[in-house]
């Protein structure tokens, strides 16, 4: 059963990938902005572009999915 399957057909260049973000490891300016969390959420395209950074994973798939983008997770 080799059988490749297209579960989203149409949606390759629409994924992008959410990851946890620590605070410390972004520049100063975005850590000032922080005010006091330690983790932010990351949402990047396929290449590995950042796109944006919120406070939380749910923000962070709703930001995608208002903006007709399929949003995974990555650890």
């Amino acid at each position: 059963m080799d059988t490749k399957i297209d579960f989203l057909p149409g949606t390759e260049d629409k994924i992008v990938y959410v990851r946890p973000v620590d605070v410390a490891d972004l520049p100063a300016d975005v850590q000032e902005q922080a005010e006091g969390v330690e983790t932010l959420y990351a949402v990047h395209d396929a290449d590995g572009t950042r796109l944006a950074l919120v406070a939380d994973r749910t923000m962070a798939f709703v930001l995608a999915r208002q903006n007709h983008l399929t949003p995974v997770t990555v650890h």
